[in-house]
């Protein structure tokens, strides 16, 4: 069955100054799916994702997201394809001076053209897509525990209902159970909503709710299949990965 594509990035070249960070990556991303994306500290993770998400400009290559090649795109234009996605960084970036609730409505109001009392009601309902209580609308980003927080975030992420969804190392720093719980609540919105999710992650036990693993190295996409071809990867990096305790984990939990 041929898969629909949402993103795809072709012959990507990416540098900061002269050093060269991707050459000729290429990469696919299915509508409706979990991609994790993985690779050593400098790979070029991050910069992947701020290229993906408009904030860096590629030096060569092609992005296309939903059908449309972002390359040279005016301002405007770029602004409807932001609209189409929602991020959720690695420190949640909540505006602390406003409760959780106040920090949806802000996103939602830039967004839609609609009343405050319609904006709340959306908030609202984010926070319970988020598996967050409705009164955590009131509490502020300095109330919340780390599970709470990172949910927080990802109900804003949520505000402008995206059809992508990205996830910057999104149980960093949760406890095994809150990260658990998370990476359960991003399974059950890509099934209730159909959104499509790009996770930059080095949680181990994340790659297991992936449909696929890419795995960045040598400056391109060296790998990306299902995490149960994981182990069939030829790279130190990857193989050392994998060689300690909770790599051993993850593999005879792709096995059972």
């Amino acid at each position: 069955m041929v898969k629909d594509i949402i993103i795809s990035v072709r012959n990507l070249q990416s540098a900061y100054n002269e050093r060269i960070i991707h050459q000729n990556l290429n990469l696919d991303v299915y509508k409706g799916e979990i991609l994790a994306i993985i690779g050593g500290s400098g790979s070029g993770k991050t910069t992947l994702l701020k290229e993906l998400i408009l904030l860096k400009e590629p030096k060569q290559g092609d992005i296309i997201i939903d059908g449309i090649n972002i390359k040279q795109l005016s301002f405007k234009q770029k602004q409807a394809i932001k609209n189409k996605i929602g991020v959720m960084f690695q420190s949640a970036a909540l505006f602390s001076s406003l409760s959780v609730g106040e920090n949806i409505v802000y996103v939602i109001k830039k967004r839609y053209n609609i009343d405050d009392e319609t904006a709340k009601n959306m908030a609202m309902l984010k926070i319970k897509l988020s598996d967050l209580d409705e009164d955590v609308y009131w509490l502020y980003p300095s109330e919340l525990s780390g599970g709470m927080k990172k949910k927080a975030a990802l109900a804003r992420a949520l505000a402008v209902d995206p059809k992508i969804l990205f996830l910057d190392e999104p149980v960093s720093g949760l406890d095994p159970i809150s990260a658990d719980e998370f990476d359960k609540t991003i399974k059950k919105l890509v099934e209730l909503l159909g959104v499509s999710v790009i996770m930059i992650t080095h949680d181990l036990s994340s790659l297991l709710i992936a449909d696929r693993v890419a795995i960045i190295a040598n400056k391109t996409i060296i790998f990306c299949d299902t995490p149960d071809k994981i182990h069939t990867v030829d790279d130190a990096w990857v193989k050392e990965l994998f060689m300690g305790e909770r790599g051993k984990r993850f593999l005879d939990g792709n096995k059972a």
